[in-house]
C-alpha cells in the first residue's frame, strides 16, 4: 500500500502527497503521483485543483482534527 498524506492549510487548499487517484462525478480518473493541491474554497477555475483563488476570495477556514 502506498502512503498518501493530506495536509489542510489554514485559509487554503488541501495538499495531497503520494500516489493516488481522483474521480470526477462521471467516474473519470485523474492519476496523480507526487503532490497536488486541491481547492477548498470553490472558486478555482481549475477544479478540483487549486489555482490560488482562495486568496482573492478571502476564503477562511482553520480546520482542526477531533
Amino acid at each position: 500500500m502506498t502512503d498518501v498524506t493530506v495536509n489542510l492549510y489554514d485559509n487554503g487548499p488541501y495538499e495531497v502527497s503520494g500516489e493516488f487517484q481522483i474521480k470526477d462525478g462521471e467516474g473519470n480518473e485523474f492519476s496523480i503521483e507526487g503532490t497536488q493541491y486541491l481547492c477548498r474554497c470553490g472558486q478555482s477555475s481549475d477544479k478540483p485543483f487549486c489555482d490560488g483563488s482562495h486568496r482573492r476570495a478571502g476564503f477562511e477556514d482553520q480546520a482542526r482534527a477531533g
